[in-house]
């Protein structure tokens, strides 16, 4: 019979209160395992590696220190500290890696080989094995995983050229857990989908019951993307979060939400028009696809080249919202049309359809330059743009922001704070 493989539990945040938190939590739904992340440890030092182990000392402990150069004096360092398990890179030195497994050994510790980075894994992971390692990780990193790359392939590789026992971590949740069982894991790490859920025993428990019984669990978490799975991942996040994101860019100066209440996603047919031409704005309409945005450049015109008609038209047509940078008018219908509309001016004046402007080049929108293809996201807050081959990226990086807003608004709820919870004087530059 097939042992059910270790559920370990990366402690990814960077302050110690939520780390022990947290921890307590995931113990009590079911986690195998605890590691105190690299971005904990690099916070926290040595001292959340003892306060882990003291306050659970039953659970087996992983220090991921990624040790790069000397080995032996992380890995004594570590052990001290109360890990059982400690975390060394792959493309390490093999002297590092040597000295790392005599001072684990003489503090009763294990190594665990990290190949992050390592271009020829199953040649590595069976050089690493012959050191004397006890456990080698197929890793792929946070922001590889926000391109959407995940580990399987190299999993059952690696798996399948050692005896040792594989973990393996990178964006593993209730819906993937079962894959990569399948597929030779004996140590699952699970991070973002424990540590960033308000509920973190529950999707603890989740996880561990996807791994025993070898099936899917459906998460909320978007990983692989067609145009319409992008459309739904961007459609569960605000314009704050995907501004986050993409480290506070992407956002249209100046153009605001017509009505509130709306959220509008969909790719950009981009239309020039100079001021108070509203023939290729209309025209844009015949020639955008269902769900599109349209995206009107009137380089900030004064003069309407949008209105009731062009948005009753745009909603027959399906489309998902228009954007201009310019005016509107009709105020008082558009209002009560079931279209979202933004718009820098408004105004009761428009021009004539003379025809001058262009479809589908790339415009200047609020200071941001969009193509035809590109993302358009729109909420009360505002519009951003997701340049189209980033779309996989971002919307993994805004569900992540999203996630962990999520998580920090649950321990607010528990009666914290938010500078609290954060220890914002703690992070505040000095000088």
């Amino acid at each position: 019979m097939k042992r059910n493989p270790i559920l370990q539990v990366a402690l990814d945040v960077l302050n110690e209160h939520r780390a022990l938190q947290i921890a307590k939590e995931a113990v009590e739904g079911g986690a195998d395992w605890l590691e105190a992340g690299t971005p904990l440890i690099k916070s926290e030092g040595m001292e959340i590696v003892r306060k882990l182990k003291q306050q659970f000392p039953e659970v087996p402990l992983v220090a991921d220190m990624k040790t790069a150069d000397v080995g032996g004096v992380e890995a004594e360092m570590a052990a001290k500290s109360g890990a059982d398990v400690i975390c060394v890179l792959g493309v390490s030195d093999d002297e590092t890696l040597k000295e790392a497994v005599r001072s684990a050994r003489n503090f009763n510790a294990k190594i665990m080989v990290d190949l992050l980075g390592v271009e020829e894994k199953p040649k590595r992971a069976k050089v690493v094995e012959e050191l004397g390692v006890d456990f080698v990780c197929v890793h792929v990193g946070v922001d590889e995983q926000m391109t959407g790359k995940d580990s399987f392939e190299e999993l059952k590789s690696v798996a399948s050229k050692i005896s040792m026992p594989v973990a393996v971590a990178g964006g593993i949740n209730s819906e993937t857990a079962a894959r990569v069982t399948d597929a030779g894991a004996s140590i699952i790490i699970v991070g973002g989908a424990i540590t960033k859920s308000p509920k973190v025993a529950e999707a603890t428990r989740s996880i561990k019951e996807a791994m025993e019984k070898r099936k899917v669990i459906r998460t909320d978490l978007f990983k692989r993307y067609g145009t319409e799975e992008l459309r739904k991942a961007f459609s569960k996040v605000s314009t704050a979060n995907v501004s986050d994101a993409m480290h506070r860019a992407g956002e249209m100066e100046g153009i605001k939400a017509l009505k509130t209440g709306y959220k509008m996603v969909g790719k950009a047919l981009t239309v020039v028009a100079i001021n108070g031409d509203w023939a290729k704005p209309v025209e844009g309409i015949d020639r955008a696809d269902r769900g599109d945005v349209l995206v009107v450049d009137v380089n900030g015109g004064k003069k309407a080249v949008w209105g009731e008609l062009a948005s009753n038209s745009a909603r027959i047509k399906g489309l998902a919202g228009v954007v201009v940078d310019g005016a509107v008018r009709d105020v008082d219908d558009l209002l009560k049309i079931d279209l979202p509309v933004f718009t820098r001016w408004t105004s009761p004046s428009a021009g004539e359809p003379k025809g001058y402007g262009e479809i589908g080049g790339t415009v200047s929108c609020g200071g941001r330059k969009v193509r035809r293809g590109d993302w358009i996201i729109g909420d009360d807050s505002g519009v951003v743009v997701v340049p189209r081959e980033e779309g996989k990226e971002i919307a993994n990086r805004a569900l992540d922001v999203k996630e962990r807003e999520n998580r920090i608004r649950e321990e607010i709820e528990r009666g914290g704070s938010l500078g609290k919870v954060l220890k914002l004087k703690k992070w505040e530059k000095l000088g």
